[in-house]
């Protein structure tokens, strides 16, 4: 599929693999491959695209890439297609090429990947690889970050909200807030990291790969991906009113001055709580884990493709 040979079976060229992730309700056209493939011709590369109805069928196709070896693979969706693809890449060398088709997009947009979709495809022709971190929690990475507590609460709740009563993932995300807040459960955790333990009863903990801005205009955006750290965001028992202050610190670029918010970096971290098993988020997706969970930095495990940077102009 991805190596293309003459009749006497020597190899002409080699395709680049472009998986998308078409089970997410986009509505593509059925041409729409056709004129994917017509648009990478446009660059210069030959691109064998598969869209794939499940996350299971990303990675089966991704590990067939590299089996055939593939130059570069480039995955097309959001946040969690993109995870999907680059855990199978992750530590190949193979370089990674990222079409961001989602709502949020944070992996691209902190990568400066271009948004449009021809911009894209022209960025994974043009572009140049840059070794990138990836996190990792008993054995499964994320690209961005991981959570416990809140999040995974509202991600499950809101994934029930679609299948029972069919609401949009945006209403049924707000109902699944509002519930989760109603309820606001606490967590008891005992973070292990640089040689301590650190116990708090907290409604979340919030794993980044790498550190993240968490003042001002540009919260939740990160500055670097390859500074080879874990950053671990932990609030130390508010109540619905001190999370709505610890927000507005946050708005307001006095964050650092919010009492009993923890901000802390690391290469590893153990994270233990008296719950056997309990629901980890990656990347937007939730998984059930055993405990501990062990969170490890993996410094420069993928090859990402990312914008030349720009020549600065001499005087």
């Amino acid at each position: 599929m991805y190596v293309k040979h003459n009749k006497k079976g020597n190899i002409l060229a080699t395709k680049v693999a472009v998986i998308i992730n078409a089970g997410a309700g986009c509505g593509y056209a059925p041409d729409w491959a056709q004129q994917l493939e017509a648009t990478f011709a446009g660059v210069g590369l030959d691109a064998a695209i598969t869209l794939a109805q499940s996350g299971e069928e990303m990675i089966a196709t991704a590990e067939q890439a590299l089996r055939d070896g593939a130059p570069i693979v480039v995955a097309g969706g959001g946040d969690g297609t993109i995870n999907a693809v680059a855990s199978v890449v992750v530590g190949s060398g193979t370089p990674f090429g990222v079409l961001p088709l989602g709502t949020l997009n944070h992996f691209a947009k902190d990568l400066n990947i271009p948004l449009a979709l021809d911009d894209a495809i022209a960025n994974v022709a043009r572009g140049v690889k840059h070794q990138v971190d990836v996190g990792e929690v008993n054995g499964r990475i994320f690209l961005n970050n991981s959570s416990l507590g809140l999040y995974p609460d509202i991600v499950r709740d809101r994934e029930k909200q679609q299948r029972r009563l069919g609401r949009g993932k945006w209403l049924a995300f707000s109902w699944a807030l509002v519930a989760a807040l109603r309820r606001y459960p606490f967590l008891s955790v005992q973070l292990s990291l640089n040689d301590k333990v650190h116990a708090r009863r907290t409604p979340f903990v919030f794993i980044g790969n790498n550190e993240y801005l968490m003042e001002g205009l540009n919260i939740g955006e990160r500055e670097r991906l390859d500074g080879g750290k874990l950053s671990l965001y932990v609030a130390q028992r508010p109540g619905r009113m001190g999370l709505l202050r610890l927000a507005l610190h946050a708005l307001f670029g006095k964050l650092s001055q919010a009492k009993d918010f923890d901000v802390l970096t690391t290469t590893a971290v153990e994270i233990a709580t008296r719950h056997r098993r309990l629901r980890v988020a990656t990347d937007g997706e939730v998984t059930v884990m055993n405990t501990p969970l062990q969170y490890r930095i993996r410094p420069a495990a993928l090859d990402v493709i990312v914008p030349a940077p720009v020549p600065v102009e001499e005087h």
